[in-house]
């Protein structure tokens, strides 16, 4: 939007062993994961700026529509838990997937671009994103100000009237 910025992102300080150990964490929560229809267990860590961790795995369900993803959870008990701000996330999947669009959306909510998440495999090294590597162009509180209009559209035009030969034309 035209004369919205962002704020500066605020530095993270992470203990030297805050990767790892949320790393751990995910991989802990991976093995409480329900995925009985695609058998892709995630589990996911995240870490809020008060020093708590929080874990979560994915749950599936019958309707597709209604699984929830590991890092959603996390999120969710970190927030029903009273935190407010993240600043450090692991995932770990059967492949080393990073998360999906809709988890980045609720890490966004909660966390600076700047968020390093680690993404792992099982067995595998961790690849270490920021957030704003993954979603770069967030929707967030700015998005919804009130303040500034939304973007003036026309109305829609008539459609055309069709134009064909006479049919009193037809019949001389």
């Amino acid at each position: 939007m035209i004369g919205v910025t962002d704020p500066p992102p605020r530095k993270t300080v992470l203990p030297g062993a805050a990767l790892p150990d949320l790393i751990d964490r995910a991989r802990s929560a991976r093995g409480n994961a329900y995925a009985p229809f695609s058998g892709y267990a995630v589990g996911a860590a995240v870490l809020a700026d008060d020093g708590r961790v929080y874990a979560g795995c994915n749950v599936e369900n019958a309707v597709y529509g209604e699984t929830v993803c590991a890092e959603r959870v996390a999120v969710l008990a970190a927030v029903a838990a009273g935190a407010r701000r993240l600043v450090a996330a692991a995932v770990v999947t059967p492949n080393g997937g990073t998360p999906c669009g809709a988890c980045r959306q609720v890490l966004a909510e909660f966390a600076d671009p700047s968020l390093p998440i680690a993404v792992a495999a099982p067995g595998g090294a961790a690849r270490v994103y920021t957030l704003g590597e993954l979603l770069p162009h967030a929707w967030g509180r700015r998005d919804l100000d009130a303040t500034t209009p939304p973007p003036r559209t026309p109305p829609p035009r008539p459609a055309p009237r069709m134009r064909g030969p006479d049919p009193a034309a037809r019949r001389r």
